[in-house]
């Protein structure tokens, strides 16, 4: 006999799923990190070089290592990429009905 288990689609947003607190903010800063750290990886720097280009400290380029977001703000892992001189774009939309929501499309790597 086999066992049906339940399947429930995921809306998208795995924090929002979870049902953790800034669902929205918790996924574009976990769709920015990791673009971060392989720019920093492809730079071969360390995390000590990488603190000092950055304005910041080697915990905190750690903490980016290892997804511990809670720390750093969206804002600031913005402010990285353009100091690593990635060009960010951020369109506002018109009003819908639908949802308001933040996305992150991240041009070829």
């Amino acid at each position: 006999m086999v066992r049906r288990i339940p399947i429930e689609e995921g809306s998208g947003n795995v924090f929002a799923d979870l049902g953790l607190p800034d669902a929205r903010e918790r996924l574009v800063k976990s769709r920015l990190a990791p673009l971060i750290t392989d720019i920093i990886r492809k730079k071969g720097w360390t995390q000590a070089e990488a603190a000092d280009r950055l304005s910041t400290h080697q915990p905190t380029i750690s903490a980016l290592r290892k997804g511990r977001l809670s720390s750093i703000t969206y804002d600031r892992l913005v402010g990285w990429l353009v100091a690593l001189g990635r060009p960010v774009e951020i369109r506002i939309g018109r009003e819908t009905r639908r949802e308001a929501h933040v996305e992150v499309a991240i041009a070829g790597r």
